[in-house]
């Protein structure tokens, strides 16, 4: 069906369908209208690392973990996956004449908000702290869902919470945000239009106000950013009841009519809820015209047609795909893969990692260790094979008659401190302890979801108290201590509470697998840290605080623990004869990344830019491209960045981009550039200067 056919095609649907028929079509659990051959559809589905909530799917690693990997190849490979499987599932579906929440094309994923604090507990959905990584991570999600037909999509992609949403989730219903124009449109828009250039069928609106219009209804930012300025053409669709909020908890305005009548005047197409039921009393009333209705449902039949919702599934180009496709072997090796490359290696003192065959006697300990929440995350799917930490480990070791395991948990998951003391005494009978810690998906989550949470955000950022008293008891008996961490969040521990450290996220069905690969040497650690790890909550601004002062790597004020970006390997790195060549508004930037160690290896090269005169407003650096590089062991290989003068553009106080005269830093590393950065290990960054 040509473009021209599917707008004729649309527009005589919408001529033949009564007012009521258009209404009932806006809200996420759409009617059938038989008469018209319109099937009824659900349009709320969840694909955030995985097909979730509709039985059994590949559970890849939370999407923070993604971000670590700083691959984005790899990320569009697992939402290729992901649609393989939803599509699979989908096309089950239709077979059994099932139509049901959870089984259907448009996903509200991925999650573009910037993870700002630590404490929210929604953070682990989204690509991390930084709006270039953010934007690129999420440009590969769409790309690997929506596929390379932008009018025969695979499924839809849906860029949120648009916008500035991120914690605190107690006071989501109720918040008027006003940030500077500076930070709303240096960090908290980028990623958004980033999405929205790159084709996103649809966009979420977040539930808080923003300069005190509701976001699912304000003028701000649906009409004049997202419509005209960026020039949107999908869909929006309302967070699920945030509709509702208006009159009851924003008291913007004083009836469901007027509600909708707001949203759907300001282009929000779709209701996840039930307010738009009143869209036909806010007609009656004058609010709202049918002419508006017909716009916005256009744009919800436009996203229908694209997804091939009107022929048979068999028809489809991705018809073939069934029962099959879902978690097949391929998609578990790819989610072990991801996992493997997630985890990020803090620290490794006196090359305690790999173990490989050193140690005849290992103690697995922690909460953590056969705990499967902590491999979840939220949002996520389930199946019948889910690998934990200790699994893992047991599986690498079981064929060797010369290694023993044995395991105690040794403390309580959730606010227990009373501690198993007898047990500390295995650990000075072992040669190894590997002590699993950290958070699971009851600690931090979305509001209502977690249940040892603020609404789903966390107090406190440090390690629960009861697991680090016990982690230090295990430490001052002296044997070496390989420490894995698990959460989806910075967490602030001392740094010499172990001899070797790895941040694991949540790592997915395969995540113990995995872990267990990087431990024993079959995989060599290759995450970088897509947050800040601060050194502890008092570092922190008001979490209701929205400005970016003192907050991520770009504007931090105090030393943290772990820089953004850092991430240490089996190996050592070198950065060498980097060269910079401008011709007009174009820079090439090409520096040697050699392999100085004897295994081989991939490294996250990251580019930033420094203002040498900067402001006390102006970032102290941006990353602004970065390149997983395969080195062989000994080898060097160049990499090649291409920038343009925009990348060295600011924003100033009014929120203009613009071009500041002077000298700029071009950095190439593999952490945030800092003392604190090289002095944990990272390699040693090179720099350029150039003047503009």
């Amino acid at each position: 069906m040509t473009v021209q056919e599917r707008n004729d095609e649309i527009n005589a649907l919408i001529k033949e369908l009564t007012l009521e028929e258009k209404v009932s079509l806006m809200l996420h659990e759409s009617m059938a209208v038989p008469r018209l051959g319109i099937p009824e559809y659900n349009w709320w589905n969840e694909g955030l690392h995985g097909v979730a909530r509709n039985g059994a799917a590949t559970i890849f690693p939370q999407t923070i973990g993604l971000a670590a990997t700083f691959d984005t190849k790899l990320a569009q490979k697992e939402y290729e996956a992901i649609s393989d499987e939803a599509r699979a599932k989908y096309n089950e579906c239709i077979k059994a004449n099932s139509r049901k929440q959870y089984q259907g094309l448009t996903f509200w994923t991925p999650n573009v908000n910037i993870f700002r604090d630590p404490r929210w507990g929604r953070g682990q959905e989204t690509f991390g702290e930084d709006p270039y990584l953010t934007s690129q991570m999420g440009i590969a999600a769409v790309k690997g869902l929506q596929g390379d037909d932008s009018d025969n999509l695979k499924t839809a992609a849906c860029a949120k919470h648009y916008a500035v949403h991120s914690g605190p989730e107690a006071g989501r219903h109720v918040d008027d945000i006003n940030p500077s124009k500076k930070d709303l449109w240096e960090t908290y828009l980028p990623a958004f239009k980033a999405l929205v250039d790159n084709g996103v069928e649809s966009v979420m609106g977040a539930y808080q106000r923003l300069y005190g219009e509701p976001c699912n209804g304000s003028k701000f930012l649906l009409k004049d950013i997202l419509r005209e300025k960026w020039g949107f053409k999908g869909h929006v669709v309302s967070d699920c009841w945030a509709v509702r909020d208006f009159h009851e908890h924003h008291k913007v305005t004083n009836t469901p009519a007027e509600s909708a009548a707001l949203a759907i005047n300001m282009t929000c197409d779709l209701n996840c809820g039930c307010t738009y039921h009143a869209a036909l009393d806010a007609v009656k009333q004058g609010l709202l015209t049918e002419e508006t209705i017909n716009e916005s449902l256009y744009r919800l039949l436009d996203t229908r047609f694209k997804l091939g919702m009107f022929d048979s599934p068999e028809k489809s180009k991705w018809g073939h795909l069934g029962k099959k496709d879902v978690d097949s072997e391929e998609h578990r090796a790819l989610a072990r893969e991801v996992a493997q490359k997630s985890i990020v290696l803090l620290k490794n003192k006196d090359g305690l990692l790999p173990l490989k065959d050193k140690f005849k006697k290992i103690l697995v300990m922690g909460p953590v260790a056969a705990n499967v929440n902590a491999l979840l995350g939220n949002y996520n799917g389930l199946n019948s094979h889910l690998v934990t930490m200790l699994e893992g480990i047991i599986g690498k070791t079981e064929d060797k008659a010369d290694i023993s395991i044995d395991y105690v948990m040794g403390v309580g998951m959730y606010g227990e401190s009373k501690q198993r003391g007898w047990t500390l005494g295995q650990a000075e009978n072992a040669d190894v302890v590997v002590a699993c810690f950290g958070l699971d998906n009851a600690m931090e989550g979305e509001e209502g979801e977690s249940v040892e949470t603020i609404k789903g955000d966390r107090e406190t950022i440090e390690l629960p108290k009861w697991q680090l008293d016990y982690l230090q008891a295990a430490k001052e008996r002296g044997t070496p201590i390989v420490l894995v961490l698990t959460g989806g969040s910075a967490i602030a521990f001392p740094r010499e509470i172990a001899d070797a450290i790895l941040m694991v996220w949540y790592p997915g069905e395969e995540g113990g697998n995995a872990v267990a690969d990087v431990i024993f040497g079959d995989a060599i650690p290759e995450g970088h840290l897509p947050v800040t790890f601060p050194k502890s909550t008092e570092d922190l601004p008001d979490f209701a605080d929205y400005s970016m002062k003192n907050r991520t790597y770009r504007y931090i004020e105090k030393e943290p623990l772990f820089p953004f970006g850092f991430g240490l390997s089996y190996t050592t790195f070198a950065f060498e004869n980097m060269d910079v060549a401008k011709n007009g508004d174009s820079i090439k930037v090409c520096v040697d990344v050699k392999n100085c160690g004897d295994v081989d290896a991939s490294n996250a090269v990251q580019l930033y830019i420094a203002k040498k005169n900067r402001t006390e407003t102006d970032p102290i650096c941006s990353l602004k491209a970065f390149e997983k590089i395969f080195v062989k062991a000994k080898g060097t290989e160049k990499v090649t960045f291409e920038l343009s003068t925009k990348d060295f553009e600011s924003i100033n106080e009014e929120g203009e981009s613009v071009l500041v005269s002077g000298e700029y830093n071009i950095i190439v590393a593999d952490s945030s550039p800092s003392d604190l950065s090289e002095k944990l290990g990272a390699t040693k960054s090179v720099i350029k200067t150039i003047s503009l």
